[in-house]
């Protein structure tokens, strides 16, 4: 066992497996629904971004590359300041949703390099300008742009032109889990010498003026030079080293009430204190005379030669000590890095190449990165006012008002902790699948977690994401389960039952809700708005149209079939150990039948255009199809599993129940679905039948339909030329192939999915056509690219698909990344040339990364991708 095993190996005993330190600090708590107590629900404006240095947050904090506690208590980031800014540099910048012409996004550079399970090894990279930061000129071109223009980008800005920048490494090592190594490297990347301030911060979250806390926390002055005393009545008592500088500063972590609302302040200490005294000299003196507070940094001012590094060394631990800064200590990063190679040496594929390395090592450590402290007690947030908003009933009718038992307070992986700094269910089904390469006991809590009764509703929903929790995403918790459990029993050669019971029972309670609240005809035909899908419809899919008209949808049905299959292959696992778990398996084949069937027969399959579509049920009892070529019609692929002979032999039961049910659906002429053995050691079943794949198939594998340089595209491209137009009674809707940033309003705008490349759906592509292809084994093979005249098998189809995807990643050989798209005049520099972003989603035709750009949620599954091919191969 490596030391970072060894590590994991305890964590697996804790009730929560989780370090008491690590990245949980949020990127943005600003623009938050959590910090939003305003009447209209208008969250970016109410606590916008130029508020965020006076105002005190009611639910959580957000930093630069920062860490704090498990309970967001105590935090520490750096904070920095170029010289001729107008504020400290101490968060991430970025337009709010009503700012940007494609919705919010950072406007920023920085970068995850590095991270362990247990966080005893990270590195964060943030790219600092030598001249003054383009606020003004990043709000100012993204609010004059339309939709249908790129986004203004920093780097469009020039300000890094010529090397003018600094790069701000920041490393994290533990010497022992509450003793924190902190090594801050400035190293100006320009050809002259420029001046930097840095602010190493630390702060207690107020809990004090809003939530009760019986004692307000402090941190201290002691009778000592450079280090002081942090100490909270739950946390205990941490120690802050820091080398000898001219001077420090105390404040308290409080609103400036009189800077953003005109009302006096109790006191000079406020919470942006610090930018007047570094930026203005204002009350600088009293700040150093000031020996105690609930914010405190160290004021280091340092002039760093051309091309030159300084190094700054900092310790957090909860012990005290005459000389914390020897050779042992700073010895302790070294040995720490080692650590981290030896671990994932031992993780990922030895066969690939260093490139590919690099890439799944910075996916990993986006997604540890990705950890984040999230507090809401929807209860609370809705009865409790702050003190700055109006106080109104309307309040308690409010947003998620019918999520009164959600109370969270957990560390939960964010899809994005700037762009997305809150969980999204399906999201976070997916990022525990290349978690569990590294960390399965967490992707397991995790995947628990979520389904927990302070998360589940009553009825057994899961929540969406807090802008609005009734929201309805794809049912992929079963699937996620399944495999979390595959890839530990792979790796450790023993699967987790006891979790796969745990989770069963939760999910049947899900899937129950599913049935009763989204089946309205109980004719097995799903309806679910949007479905995480953004702008697929060519209306939105979660509001009502001005009619009656109804919609029932093809991927809502699909997942279901997927989900029910999902929920088979769950109890035939633990069946294997349990038999009491047999009759379940029965139970969700047949409701997979009876789920295959509606697809099937009720008026979704085209038989003209060979594909599913979306119908819409009108007043006068006619039926519309949406005759859309999207990702809609192909989530059919998903639903299919491979049963082995000697599951079937065990499982007497079950095997003669399925036979049955068999002889008596086709004796009375009713569907079956896909149901073929080969050799009578293995049974496929899918939710539709080898034509329907086959047909589904030339249409995927086309480039001039969904097939790109990059993987499969969420929307065809044939619609490029042939926009689709439907005229539902009287009122025109239509849409197109867009391949780059949405060109709509729905959902705020900041997602497209008229084109682009997702990642977790060409997994699940990728992962269902290896899945058909290991049944047919060479005997089923199809025209790839389709009208290439080249035909293979379906298990390398998938493989040449995944390599489309990870193409976009690698380095070409131009030395050039397709994500990197018309930046790559920058990353082409030397220090850069590693450096990988991990985007929401990506061109469908040029492969340019586009939306959130630390995506490191769902993207992250490039990880798994990559081990998956290096298997293969």
């Amino acid at each position: 066992m490596t030391a970072e095993q060894q590590r994991l190996k305890v964590n697996a005993t804790r009730k929560i497996p989780l370090e008491q330190w690590g990245p949980y600090l949020s990127e943005r708590q600003w623009g938050t629904v959590r910090e939003d107590f305003s009447e209209n629900g208008d969250a970016w404006n109410y606590v916008p971004f130029h508020h965020a240095h006076a105002r005190a947050y009611r639910w959580g904090e957000d930093g630069l590359g920062g860490i704090s506690d498990f309970f967001g208590n105590l935090c520490f980031s750096v904070s920095l300041w170029n010289g001729k800014d107008t504020i400290l540099k101490e968060r991430l910048f970025g337009l709010g949703n009503n700012e940007g012409n494609h919705g919010e996004d950072v406007k920023e550079l920085y970068y995850y390099l590095d991270n362990l399970p247990s966080h005893y090894y990270m590195q964060f990279l943030y790219k600092y300008p030598i001249e003054k930061f383009p606020y003004e000129e990043l709000r100012d071109k993204n609010r004059h742009r339309s939709k249908l223009e790129p986004e203004y980008e920093i780097l469009d800005t020039g300000i890094f032109d010529d090397n003018n920048y600094f790069d701000v490494l920041i490393t994290y090592a533990k010497v022992n889990k509450k003793d924190i190594g902190i090594k801050i490297d400035l190293i100006n990347r320009s050809t002259k010498a420029a001046p930097l301030t840095v602010l190493p911060t630390l702060w207690f979250f107020n809990r004090w003026q809003s939530r009760g806390q019986d004692k307000k926390p402090v941190i201290k002055a002691i009778n000592k030079d450079c280090m002081v005393k942090a100490t909270h009545e739950r946390l205990g008592s941490y120690y802050f080293y820091y080398p000898k500088t001219r001077e420090a500063y105390f404040t308290e972590n409080e609103t400036n009430t009189e800077k953003l609302f005109g009302k006096k302040n109790a006191s000079i200490f406020v919470k942006d204190a610090f930018h007047d005294a570094v930026i203005h000299n204002k009350n600088r003196e009293a700040l150093v005379q000031k020996k105690s507070g609930t914010k405190f940094a160290p004021v280091f001012d340092y002039t760093i030669p051309a091309g030159g590094t300084k190094t700054l060394y900092l310790r957090l631990s909860d012990v005290i000590m005459e000389a914390p800064f020897t050779n042992a200590f700073t010895d302790i990063f070294d040995q720490r890095k080692q650590e981290a190679d030896e671990f994932y040496q031992e993780k990922l594929p030895l066969s690939i190449s260093a490139d590919l390395k690099n890439i799944q090592r910075q996916a990993l450590a986006g997604l540890l990165w990705s950890k984040q402290y999230y507090y809401y007690d929807i209860e609370r947030w809705l009865s409790e006012p702050d003190g700055i908003a109006h106080v109104s009933d309307q309040r308690s009718k409010g947003r998620n008002n019918d999520w009164l038992h959600l109370k969270n307070q957990d560390i939960i992986l964010m899809p994005d902790k700037w762009e997305y700094p809150w969980y999204a269910a399906w999201d976070l089904a997916f990022q525990c699948v290349p978690m569990a390469m590294i960390d399965p006991t967490f992707a397991k809590h995790q995947i628990t977690l979520i389904m927990r009764e302070w998360y589940m509703k009553p009825d057994g929903q899961l929540p969406a994401y807090e802008w609005n929790f009734s929201d309805v995403n794809p049912p992929v918790h079963a699937w996620s389960a399944l495999q979390v459990y595959q890839i530990e029993k792979k790796n450790t050669g023993k699967g987790d039952i006891k979790f796969l019971k745990q989770v069963f029972h939760k999910l049947i309670i899900n899937f129950t809700w599913w049935i009763n609240r989204k089946d309205p005809n109980g004719n097995n035909i799903f309806e679910g708005g949007f479905l995480g899908l953004d702008n697929i419809g060519v209306f939105n899919r979660s509001i009502q149209l001005h009619s009656e008209a109804k919609l029932e949808q093809a991927d809502g049905t699909s997942w279901m079939g997927m989900y029910a299959l999902n929920l088979m292959d769950m109890a035939i696992e633990i069946a294997m150990e349990d038999d009491a778990y047999e009759d379940s398996a029965t139970k969700f084949f047949e409701h997979f039948v009876l789920i295959a069937e509606a697809l099937n027969q009720l008026g979704m399959w085209n038989e003209e255009d060979q594909f599913f579509y979306d119908k819409l049920g009108l007043p006068d009892n006619t039926t519309l199809q949406l005759r859309i070529q999207s990702i809609v019609g192909l989530t059919s692929l998903f639903a299919v599993s491979v049963i082995d002979k000697k599951v079937l032999n065990k499982l007497q039961d079950f095997t003669k129940r399925i036979s049955w049910f068999e002889q008596y659906r086709i004796k009375n002429k009713k569907y079956w679905p896909n149901e073929e053995v080969a050799d009578e050691d293995i049974m496929l079943i899918s939710l539709i039948p080898k034509s329907k794949l086959t047909a589904l198939l030339k249409r995927l594998l086309s480039e001039t339909e969904f097939l790109s340089e990059g993987g499969i595209r969420a929307l065809s491209k044939y619609h490029e030329a042939h926009p689709y137009t439907v005229n539902i009674e009287g009122t025109d809707y239509s849409i197109q192939y867009d391949p780059g940033d949405s060109t709509s309003d729905f959902f705020g705008g900041n997602s497209n999915w008229r084109g682009p490349v997702w990642m977790p759906i060409n997994y699940l592509i990728i992962q269902s056509i290896q899945k058909f292809g290991e049944f047919y084994d060479g005997t089923l093979s199809i025209e790839y690219p389709t009208g290439s005249g080249i035909y293979m098998d379906l298990k390398e189809v998938a493989r040449e698909i995944a390599n489309r995807v990870i193409s976009l990643f690698e380095l070409n050989e131009k030395q050039h990344r397709k994500l990197h798209g018309k930046e790559n005049w920058f990353y082409s520099k030397p220090e850069n040339k590693d450096l990988v972003l991990f985007y929401e989603y990506f061109h469908g035709d040029k492969g340019n990364g586009l939306g959130a750009s630390h995506q490191s949620g769902w993207t992250s599954l490039i990880a798994q991708l990559i081990e998956d091919y290096a298997s293969e191969t």
